[in-house]
């Protein structure tokens, strides 16, 4: 499991979906274009996504982009005119996985009536899209106010919204990967998806919670602490669905209320 907190700097752009393009689109080198993509630049950039995606979701976000490159069989350089820096393309792709886990809580929310199936189809459905592994570090960060209350979501949500998530950045404990050198920050754009994000699956725990189905000491941290633990990365696809839905079925159990 990689649990990303690397190359996450603040002062980076985050280039809006389906408009990354070269540097010299509009002159200012945000990766943003005003143009349409020809046909092999499209193809190209539609590799490169789908080549970081996979090393970052191997190797960390601390990966570099010459991997990248190499995944997608490009120049480095290729990459580096669809994304003018790293944390450009990091921005990128965490910022989809982190739509597709919001949009798979929804999906959630409104076609399960029961609560506990509700949270966990999110569970099994995120853990299988393999989305853990490439989640924003802000969202799993968690930490103990003074008084003893677990806080988490890095500033980005309150606790009306996300029921038992107070957020106290001050005191927050920082989950970081193996390159804890690199700056971490997060930015307007991240901070909106990761709110939206944090709401949806705050009202998934509220609801099992309410229903008696939930641990009274399960937050929203733990749930997608979840995710990025039962998403390991191994080299046999096969292996890896039946580690993940081994390791799934085991944390369900834990995040379930008991009898008294």
């Amino acid at each position: 499991m990689h649990i990303q907190d690397s190359h996450w700097s603040s002062a980076s752009a985050l280039a809006p979906s389906g408009a990354i393009g070269t540097a010299g689109g509009n002159g200012r080198g945000d990766g943003s274009r005003s143009t349409p993509l020809r046909v092999d630049a499209q193809r190209n950039l539609e590799h490169v996504l789908r080549a970081a995606r996979e090393v970052f979701g191997e190797l960390g976000y601390g990966a570099p982009m010459e991997d990248v490159a190499r995944r997608a069989r490009v120049g480095v350089g290729t990459v580096y005119r669809r994304f003018p820096s790293k944390d450009v393309l990091v921005r990128r792709i965490a910022e989809e996985e982190t739509s597709r886990l919001t949009d798979q809580a929804r999906v959630a929310l409104g076609q399960e009536e029961d609560p506990w199936s509700a949270l966990s189809r999110f569970l099994r459905t995120s853990v299988a899209s393999g989305a853990g592994r490439l989640l924003p570090p802000q969202v799993l960060r968690v930490g103990v106010a003074e008084d003893g209350t677990e806080v988490g979501g890095g500033g980005i949500a309150d606790e009306h919204r996300v029921p038992q998530q107070r957020v106290q950045p001050t005191t927050e404990l920082r989950l970081v990967s193996s390159d804890a050198s690199a700056p971490v920050g997060a930015g307007p754009a991240d901070d909106a998806g990761a709110s939206a994000l944090l709401e949806v699956v705050g009202q998934l725990v509220e609801r099992a919670r309410a229903a008696g189905e939930l641990r009274e000491d399960v937050t929203v941290a733990d749930v997608l602490l979840v995710i990025a633990t039962a998403a390991p990365s191994l080299p046999d696809a096969a292996q890896q669905a039946a580690a993940s839905a081994r390791l799934l079925d085991i944390l369900l159990e834990g995040l379930r209320s008991r009898p008294a």
